[in-house]
């Protein structure tokens, strides 16, 4: 087999926010935007990669239920929803920029026991972004 990596999807609840972040401050690229009735997909992702994200409103499945919905949002909030991991060759200096924007920050660079170098931020929605050394 032969597989890689197509998309991937991270809720939202302002997209203008997310939007704001992943294009503004990770630079990467707007592949598409839909929208459809008062929610919004966008897929982003780093420049000269076929790996994307799909910047999606959270829980809209139409087989959830509102129970199921409200842990959801609850999640986000607190930040423990959805992960991503991204890859630098410079975790330091993505850190600084990245922080410059005012982004929130979970962790700085640190080295981790297991052998990797790394640090997390926080996106609009609350999900967790780490960003590890290459």
């Amino acid at each position: 087999m032969n597989l890689s990596i197509h998309h991937t999807f991270l809720p939202h609840h302002d997209p203008e926010a997310s939007l704001a972040f992943y294009r503004d401050v990770l630079g990467f690229e707007v592949r598409n935007d839909v929208g459809y009735e008062n929610m919004r997909w966008i897929t982003v992702g780093p420049a000269g990669s076929g790996t994307t994200i799909v910047l999606t409103p959270p829980a809209v499945d139409p087989g959830i239920t509102d129970e199921e919905r409200a842990t959801v949002l609850e999640m986000m909030a607190k930040g423990t929803y959805a992960t991503i991991v991204l890859q630098s060759p410079d975790v330091d200096e993505t850190f600084h920029q990245i922080q410059a924007t005012g982004a929130d920050v979970i962790q700085e660079p640190t080295d981790q026991p297991y052998g990797v170098r790394d640090c997390a931020f926080r996106d609009p929605a609350g999900n967790h972004v780490r960003i590890n050394q290459a």
